[in-house]
């Protein structure tokens, strides 16, 4: 049994033991360290590092010897990372101490200077930084081939009928296609939210230091450059402090995933016996391990559920930093967990919907059957009434006594005879069945935004010379 009392190494190895008498608890050690999840950090980290020492170089800080010794060194270690070859310590707390310290055991006293005119507290808030910006940008180049793949899928079903709903039920018809550029413009949002924010993200907190800034003569400018970042966070304390970035990116994601999560519930809806509006392929779905004609939509319902995940992150994330006093506080070592696997999850399901979305199949003619029922039309002859002259409230009133009538005669409006609709109303002509084919509704919706394929067919060249334009 263990003691906890016990600790693995004396306070005075810890780099940061100088002032300690007593060492660390071995369950404290345990319980603060991070670097079992930060260290998915640790190229980041070292490219901070090196821009960082380059800059004291060039400022006189360090001299260029030392900045060539230890980035060398930092370039050797990060080679052993990708390795797999890191010799990892819970004893040494984090990934930026496990790397400083290994690098100290490469070079000696020379790698000790690493840190001078910094502090974890920028150093983290910058790795973060780093971290996020490069998943955000795969994850915006997934998004983008979700994209491309819908509007590909919905110009090949641009002349292809479905039934439109309101509360699930039959509303008006509509174009396959034109629900899924429904689809695509949720995403197009999301997107932008996406490069929002990245681009609030992408100021640099290196030299803020601890919290007030450094007595050396530092050039912030110079590192933002060497990293890429459009500006500098103007305020010591709060670069250190701010998880702003964090919130607004799982605020994008937990969007983007309600997005998903309804176009998932309609897959899973669009592939029940009930609907059998499309097939998705056998290598998205699963069987069942009693029932051997199941086919089983696994990947949509496993996104549905995942979106309670990411909207669960954010919620930690909000909780996480609404107490917080300036300026950094331990509480901040708490938003990496949500906020790599947010990214991770995000990633992951676009791939899958990505790969997925533009291989199913839609099955055309069940859902042109499924369009003819439910008096689909009744608007349309609400608007050829209108158009005849009828107030629209009148037609409303004309229609839905047809309706009663076909309801009962166990038949669509379009099956009636125009005998049988003349009783409702006089201004009714032969003409009417122009209007009440779901081709005919489809096309006079001829508009920007409007469902006739022609409509659907321009929206498609615009959506992607939009994309094309990233």
């Amino acid at each position: 049994m263990s003691n906890h009392n016990s600790s693995s190494r004396d306070a005075t190895s810890k780099l940061w033991g100088g002032r300690f008498t007593e060492p660390t608890d071995a369950f404290v050690e345990r319980f603060t360290a991070s670097v079992s999840f930060d260290q998915r950090m640790a190229l980041e980290d070292m490219q901070a590092s090196l821009a960082h020492v380059q800059m004291l170089s060039e400022v006189g800080v360090l001299t260029s010897a030392e900045f060539e010794q230890i980035a060398t060194a930092l370039k050797a270690i990060a080679e052993e990372v990708k390795a797999g070859e890191f010799p990892w310590s819970v004893s040494l707390e984090d990934v930026h101490m496990n790397i400083e310290a290994r690098l100290t055991e490469c070079i000696g006293a020379v790698g000790k200077k690493l840190h001078t005119g910094r502090s974890r507290n920028d150093q983290v808030a910058t790795d973060v930084r780093l971290w996020l910006r490069g998943r955000i940008d795969q994850i915006a180049a997934e998004l983008t081939r979700l994209q491309a793949g819908l509007i590909t899928l919905a110009e090949r079903e641009a002349d292809t009928i479905m039934p439109g709903f309101t509360h699930l039920q039959s509303a008006q018809p509509v174009i396959f296609g034109h629900h899924l550029l429904a689809w695509n413009e949720m995403l197009s949002r999301d997107y932008e939210r996406l490069m929002d924010c990245r681009r609030r993200m992408n100021r640099s907190p290196l030299g803020a230091a601890a919290l007030g800034g450094t007595s050396y003569p530092i050039d912030r400018a110079r590192t933002a450059a060497l990293l890429g970042f459009d500006q500098l966070s103007e305020n010591s304390l709060d670069a250190v402090s701010d998880r702003d970035f964090a919130i607004e990116f799982c605020a994008f994601a937990s969007i983007l995933m309600m997005h998903l999560s309804r176009a998932s519930e309609e897959l899973v809806l669009w592939t029940s016996s009930q609907f059998d509006f499309i097939d998705l392929p056998d290598r998205f779905c699963t069987g069942s391990s009693i029932m051997p004609q199941k086919k089983n939509p696994d990947v949509p319902e496993l996104v549905r559920g995942k979106s309670g995940r990411v909207n669960g992150h954010l919620i930690a994330l909000l909780t996480l930093m609404k107490g917080q006093p300036l300026a950094y506080n331990k509480d901040n070592q708490e938003d990496k967990e949500p906020l790599f696997d947010a990214a991770d999850t995000v990633y992951d399901c676009l791939r899958a919907f990505a790969d997925m979305v533009p291989a199913l199949t839609a099955k055309r003619e069940n859902m042109l059957a499924a369009a003819a029922q439910g008096f689909a039309t009744a608007t349309d002859l609400a608007d050829y009434l209108v158009r005849k002259g009828l107030s629209f409230r009148d037609a409303h009133e004309v229609v839905g006594r047809a309706v009663a009538f076909a309801l009962n005669q166990q038949r669509d409006l379009a099956q009636l005879q125009i005998d049988e609709l003349k009783q409702f109303s006089a201004l009714i002509e032969q003409d009417v069945f122009l209007v009440l084919t779901l081709q005919g509704s489809v096309a006079a919706r001829d508009h920007i935004g409007g469902t006739a394929p022609s409509q659907v067919r321009a929206a498609c060249v615009r959506a992607r010379a939009l994309i094309d334009a990233r």
